[in-house]
């Protein structure tokens, strides 16, 4: 019998794509999340001024972010349809399109009404199909081995724009007023994103003939290869998951739970930091700064994060976030109490290194848990319970503001909040589903 050779190095070569298409899909994700979730954030660097200008208290005026999160429990279910039907080429330029009809409407309101059709419907539900809900439907397809890794690059993009594009907004805002500030924020989000993504965005590998992480399916004469089985609980990883067989475990909502309290977090502080920072005397271009170093400090931490959870799983990297959000909120507290620059930036570091790291795992642990055909409407549920957080984040902390005229109880509740977002995600228990690639190597390695 005849043995036929092992290929050649140069014939897997030629198999193997020299760039895998997956880092590709990245990197537009990479510009996408940089100009969306900028967009949503300058909401917070348009606040005091519309509040100047309109003389609407904080909590009339922050109402029209919290507004926006609520139509979102009627949007997102939209968004997954879409996710689901169209993919990501069809979908985000639709929210793109969104944001800019929205921030182009901003320079036309007068009455609190039209800023929340305007900043809350139109900018705040465009934001949601072009930004982490939708980017965490479709990239985990892409990648097993490094999802963690992957996701957190991609979602880097927030940091480089923020760092770049929070300061020049908060320029035109000084310099031309916020209603140029609104128009170029359009501008940027309709001639970037739209065409990138109608051009190079795709749904999974399997529709360009690829395989995740850039594999190459086996050919006659090649070498079998060992694979490492991730799978702890068979039974569950086996079931073809429905929403409505999901929302009857626990793991759902305990999930959906630390989901709602991150994002509580995340909005409260984010879209208050900036008048906050000014409430205690702090330069507006320097508050400006502060919230896009915060971005900035979170393409590390999302990166890190995503990475860390690759190798330890989805817990730690979730842990490690949240502990970067209960240092945020006690140096919030402590600069409540006596202002200082050192506390401002270190707030901003552990803000950004350590807590923006929940979004490079924000689609990786329900992957964990719920993969199968139905895993884009799983999130989506999930999102919505998380949406409801955010939006009572941002609404409670201008009411705490009016009603105490200070921000120290709303940084008490972040602080409860960020203690309680790492236990529901242990209580999910992911790892107890299946192992990350790297945990799942070294079970296969003691076992043999």
């Amino acid at each position: 019998m005849t043995v036929a050779p092992p290929p050649s190095a140069a014939a897997a070569a030629r198999r193997r794509p020299r760039l895998y298409y997956g880092w590709i899909v990245v990197g537009v994700a990479f510009v996408t999340m940089g100009v969306a979730v900028t967009a949503r954030t300058g909401f917070g660097l348009l606040f005091p001024q519309v509040i100047e200008e309109f003389g609407w208290n904080s909590g009339v005026t922050s109402g029209a972010f919290s507004v926006g999160f609520l139509a979102s429990t009627a949007f997102l279910p939209i968004v997954g349809w879409m996710m689901t039907r169209w993919g990501p080429r069809g979908t985000i330029p639709v929210g793109a399109a969104m944001v800019a009809l929205g921030y182009v409407a901003a320079t036309q309101v007068s009455t609190p009404f039209e800023l929340y059709v305007a900043l809350g419907l139109l900018a705040v539900n465009g934001s949601m199909a072009m930004s982490y809900i939708s980017h965490s439907i479709f990239l985990p397809n892409w990648f097993v081995r490094n999802r963690g890794l992957a996701i957190g690059l991609a979602f880097a993009g927030v940091g480089v724009a923020s760092v770049v594009l929070l300061p020049a907004m908060q320029w035109l805002i000084e310099t031309e007023g916020w209603r140029t500030a609104c128009l170029a924020v359009a501008a940027i989000t309709a001639v970037a994103i739209i065409p990138l993504n109608l051009a190079f965005q795709r749904t999974r590998p399997e529709d360009m003939g690829l395989l995740p992480d850039g594999e190459t399916a086996p050919e006659p004469g090649d070498a079998p290869r060992a694979a490492v089985d991730p799978v702890v609980d068979r039974a569950w990883a086996e079931t073809d998951w429905t929403l409505r067989l999901a929302i009857r475990t626990s793991r759902f909502w305990w999930v959906a739970s630390g989901y709602f309290c991150g994002l509580f977090i995340w909005y409260a502080i984010q879209v208050h930091q900036t008048r906050f920072l000014v409430d205690q005397g702090f330069d507006a271009g320097v508050a400006a700064l502060a919230l896009g170093m915060v971005a900035f400090f979170g393409i590390a931490g999302q990166i890190g994060v995503g990475a860390l959870s690759d190798r330890w799983g989805r817990e730690v990297g979730w842990t490690v976030a949240g502990v970067g959000y209960v240092i945020a909120s006690v140096c919030l507290l402590l600069l409540d109490q006596a202002p200082s620059a050192a506390l401002m930036w270190t707030m901003v570091v552990f803000q950004g290194l350590l807590g923006n790291g929940v979004a490079a795992i924000f689609g990786a642990i329900p992957a964990e848990i719920f993969q199968g055909r139905r895993f884009p409407t799983i999130l989506t549920a999930i999102s919505l319970v998380a949406n409801m957080g955010a939006a009572a984040g941002v609404w409670l902390m201008g009411v705490i503001r009016d009603q105490t005229g200070g921000y120290a109880a709303g940084f008490w509740l972040c602080l409860a909040l960020s203690v309680a977002c790492i236990g529901c995600i242990w209580a999910a228990a992911p790892r107890k589903v299946r192992l990350v690639s790297r945990q799942a190597a070294r079970r296969a390695a003691q076992a043999a």
